[in-house]
């Protein structure tokens, strides 16, 4: 928020005095209150300085608390997205309750020539200056204003045909053998087409008309609401399109990540202008190693190494970094998510404000918001993995958790630059990071793993983790989450005979595995990262662990899982004709639900998912598919 600044302190509290109660830091107005009463004081010294005292010892007092509280850094955000709030915010004011419209729709606008942003602020300005009690204002005055002066959500993110789509590639799913399987296969293959975009020139030439980001390639989006790239979702969409064969659209992908990285030095959440705060969890190596496994694209491997580097410094240091010291002295480095960001975040800034609605000070606030938006960087949003009080969602405290899948994911980047420096011939280069490999799993063993659960578990941070903190046993999180079984998706771990061996019993007794798929949690929040739904990321991870290990159980419940995901996949599509973000993995054939948005359809990471489970396991054609 603007300050005010003005040049005579006489016409402060006259004139301005509501605006400072209402401004983003509530002690400016003590520290503009001297500046009035000097003129009004001057003549009584001593009664001046006793005033301006005591004001400058509680401003002082404040701002120092407000630094202790949170200290963290803060991303700026455009003047667009900030306008777009306010139109945000008058829409959900405006219309009845039970038909107010996505809150993201209003962040996705874009501006309509010739109309620039000063003119459309004016206008809007007009519109809300008679506006009723309540700040809202007649909807079709609302609907006329935005059809005059914007473009709708998503119009500047264009159709892209696939250059390397074909309609039945070429040995495409042999070990597929039931028709009905394999032509419901196909049906999914085909759904790349529709979710394949490119970024309108117009992004290009005008970024400041829009949130979406100019990227150089074409795109694979999600679906339905999420209308631009994802970073995390990227993964599991490549694994999809490497069974499809479409390796230039993957590369592409690769290439519009590594470019986000380039520029901000982290990818970002998603391309839009809104995302710059956060980041999301961290497979690009990964990426580009399942491209260069079927490709062998060493060019590829070369230019992403000095992007993975500059990505990998991102998450080892700052805040994201922090130090767990071990009962015999030993410090272990691992890393956390924290956003850039301490106010509600744009695309949801109605939902955050009425969360953080029962708090009494601006810094609980600004905690509250920046565990939400690290939440959403930890792309599990919303879970109680995150709560200190589940499933109190104002006890959200996700910068308080040092996650094991956050540190499985940067394992794997280590390994993976490793390889790639290998590859290259930089020898050192890939014995240093080989070595930080090691260190990490040495602090997997020392802060997550769990001997009596047989799984690891997330740690929670006594202190804002800028100091290291000494390793306590009661701060592990005993509840049981499917993301405790992402490390066995780490070959080092998956090849070791008697770790699997602890897992896969963990796994069987954990109550978990439902009959559509692994659980995410085994509390029923209401929040769509908990029970009972399922996520293909993590039954993809899960599943591959256990499928490379030499465990003959352990292989077995791989096979079993994937069929039950897939078996429920086919069912949710041919009841509702689309894939969907997520199951409903406690029922067959339920899609799940949840959380701050509508079940959303399509979907990228989902279809990977399906087609990658098809690839490795297979459906014999004697095995129905059918309930």
């Amino acid at each position: 928020m603007k300050s005010h600044k003005h040049n005579n302190p006489n016409l402060l509290i006259s004139t301005h005095t509501h605006k400072l109660f209402l401004s983003s830091s509530p002690f400016n107005f003590l520290i503009s209150l001297p500046s009035f009463i000097y003129l009004k004081l001057q003549r009584f010294t001593p009664l001046f300085f006793f005033f301006f005292f005591l004001c400058f010892s509680l401003t002082t007092s404040m701002v120092a608390s407000d630094t202790d509280t949170d200290s963290g850094p803060v991303v700026p955000t455009t003047a667009l997205v900030t306008f777009l709030q306010r139109v945000q915010l008058t829409a959900l004011r405006s219309y009845p309750k039970k038909q107010i419209p996505d809150p993201k729709s209003y962040i996705d606008l874009s501006l309509k020539r010739p109309y620039n942003l000063s003119t459309i602020e004016s206008a809007f300005n007009d519109l809300t200056s008679e506006s009723r009690h309540d700040q809202s204002v007649p909807v079709e005055k609302l609907e006329k204003f935005v059809k005059e002066y914007f473009d709708g959500a998503g119009e500047d993110l264009l159709h892209h045909e696939p250059v390397d789509f074909f309609s039945n590639p070429s040995g495409f799913l042999s070990n597929v053998e039931n028709e009905q399987v394999r032509e419901w296969a196909r049906e999914v293959h085909g759904l790349w087409r529709n979710l394949s975009c490119r970024v309108s020139d117009s992004v290009r030439e005008s970024p400041d008309r829009h949130t979406l980001l100019p990227l150089p390639e074409p795109v694979i989006i999600p679906g339905s609401r999420f209308r631009e790239v994802y970073y995390w979702d990227s993964y599991w969409v490549i694994k999809g399109l490497m069974t499809s064969q479409m390796f230039t659209t993957a590369k592409g992908l690769v290439t519009n990540l590594m470019s986000l990285v380039e520029t901000y030095g982290y990818a970002l959440n998603g391309a839009r202008a809104y995302y710059t705060n956060r980041s999301q969890p961290p497979l690009l190596s990964s990426m580009v190693y399942e491209i260069y496994n079927v490709t062998k694209d060493e060019e590829l491997v070369k230019k992403a190494i000095p992007v993975l580097l500059k990505e990998y410094k991102f998450w080892n240091s700052g805040k994201h970094k922090v130090v767990i010291r071990d009962a015999n002295g030993h410090d272990h480095v691992l890393s956390r998510y924290y956003a850039m960001w301490n106010m509600p975040r744009p695309e949801s800034s109605v939902f955050d404000e009425e969360s953080a609605a029962g708090f009494s000070t601006m810094l609980e606030k600004q905690r509250f918001h920046r565990d939400i938006a690290t939440a959403a960087e930890s792309g599990c949003d919303f879970s109680t993995r995150w709560m200190r009080d589940p499933p109190n969602f104002t006890t959200m405290a996700t910068t308080s958790v040092v996650p094991v899948d956050l540190n499985v994911f940067l394992l794997k980047m280590e390994l993976d630059i490793a390889f790639m420096m290998k590859i290259s011939g930089d020898k050192n280069g890939s014995g240093r990071f080989l070595k930080a490999s090691k260190a990490r799993e040495k602090a997997f063993k020392a802060v997550f793993w769990n001997e009596k659960a047989g799984q690891w578990l997330d740690y929670w941070l006594s202190s804002n983790g800028d100091e290291p903190e000494t390793w306590k046993a009661e701060n592990q999180n005993t509840n049981v989450f499917a993301s405790n079984f992402a490390p066995i998706w780490i070959n080092s771990f998956n090849s070791d005979e008697v770790l699997v061996k602890k897992v896969v019993k963990a796994l069987k007794n954990s109550g978990l595995i439902a009959p559509a798929g692994i659980l995410t949690s085994l509390t029923n929040s209401g929040q769509q990262w908990d029970s009972p739904n399922g996520w293909a990321p993590q039954q993809e991870m899960i599943v591959t662990g256990l499928a490379r290990s030499s465990s003959k159980e352990g292989k077995e419940m791989a096979e079993d899982i994937a069929r039950r995901w897939i078996k429920s996949s086919y069912l949710v599509y041919k009841k509702s004709g689309t894939i969907h973000e997520k199951l409903k993995v406690t029922e067959l054939g339920e899609y799940g639900g949840g959380g701050e948005y509508m079940p959303q359809t399509g979907f990228g990471w989902s279809n990977g998912v399906i087609l990658a489970f098809l690839e490795e396991f297979g459906w014999p054609s004697h095995l129905n598919i059918e309930p």
